[in-house]
């Protein structure tokens, strides 16, 4: 089975899992907004190794980009740019790599460090 995003005007609105044939049946509506999504794409590249489709698996108000022919998730702040090789959103100040969790501030372009439970 296959993964499909229906577009409208650039958004996705639903993925369903199907097979081109009932696709092209027109049993969901017009097969032209249906487009094929995989599961294992993320960030450009695919989890097993194989050929990545689409930039993105697609979600619900991800925007399908058809110059590009990729899906990405909506921008989550304004000052967040889109990178263009990996498809995804990317804080101007990198996020600490030092195993914490931390919460973007976009008031004060920082990354925020969340104290763990109990602390």
């Amino acid at each position: 089975m296959s993964h499909f995003a229906k577009v409208v005007d650039g958004i996705v609105e639903q993925v369903i899992v199907a097979e081109q044939d009932v696709i092209n049946t027109g049993a969901f509506g017009d097969p032209a907004a249906w487009i094929q999504t995989s599961y294992n794409t993320y960030q450009n590249q695919h989890r097993f190794g194989g050929t990545a489709l689409r930039g993105n698996y697609a979600g619900v108000g991800y925007t399908y980009d058809a110059v590009n022919d990729v899906f990405y998730p909506a921008k989550p702040y304004a000052s967040w740019q889109l990178n263009t090789t990996t498809w995804s959103w990317t804080a101007p100040v990198a996020r600490p790599e030092d195993g914490g969790a931390w919460a973007w501030n976009e008031q004060q372009q920082t990354w925020d460090s969340i104290p763990a439970i109990g602390q």
